[in-house]
């Protein structure tokens, strides 16, 4: 029966000022006004040692990756998918340079967002930054996905229903997935899941946003 199991390996991501795109220098503004510069050159430091850390995490799993689809934050189904990870590696995103290697290896990338929710996203954190609320409420720190919880919600929402629909039995998905959002309460119940957690992630003082539910694999 092991053969038709649907697996998915959720990896915790900490987004990079690189993966914010047009939003980084204004996130690292109010991030240091509201943190201090040491903190967000602590953050930096942390984002050195992660995806190395991610790597090895994932080299334990001994996945066959012609078996695998990935699953990335951000990305959205819109048939430009290898274009967009390719753009965001050249640009020096270590997380779109590792779903390069994995694509080499014989992972397959699927379509992962509803483009309409990214966009609903991008304009509520534009207006997060042009007001206040990203100074006075420190649980946003520097995580764009904190400006609208509902949007979240919604993102979230449409992520399990597209690893539902997607996600063959005998496959494993690799969920590469910032950590403000919860989304194993919308996936199948047949599918097993294994969460990486890389040990900074559970930095809560350098790392944006909360640890993972579930236990670490590391």
């Amino acid at each position: 029966m092991e053969e038709y199991t649907r697996r998915l390996v959720h990896v915790p991501i900490i987004h990079s000022p690189v993966d914010m795109g047009s939003m980084a220098e204004g996130l690292e503004a109010v991030h240091i006004e509201r943190f201090g510069r040491r903190h967000w050159d602590e953050y930096l430091a942390l984002i050195e040692t992660f995806w190395q850390a991610v790597r090895e995490g994932l080299e334990a799993q001994r996945l066959d990756y012609c078996r695998v689809d990935l699953y990335q934050d951000g990305l959205p189904v819109c048939g430009k998918e290898l274009e967009i990870v390719r753009e965001g590696a050249a640009k020096g995103s270590e997380n779109h340079q590792l779903l390069l290697e994995l694509i080499a290896r014989g992972a397959t990338l699927m379509g992962t967002e509803d483009p309409k929710l990214l966009l609903e996203e991008y304009r509520d954190v534009q207006t997060t930054l042009a007001g206040k609320s990203l100074r006075e409420d420190p649980t946003l720190r520097i995580d764009p996905a904190a400006g609208n919880r509902e949007t979240l919600r919604k993102r979230d929402a449409h992520l399990g229903r597209r690893i539902n629909e997607s996600l063959r039995p005998g496959r494993t998905g690799v969920l590469f997935l910032g950590l403000m959002h919860d989304v194993e309460p919308y996936l199948g119940k047949d599918i097993v899941v294994t969460c990486l957690n890389p040990p900074a992630v559970s930095r809560r003082d350098t790392a944006p946003g909360r640890s993972t539910k579930r236990g670490s694999a590391w």
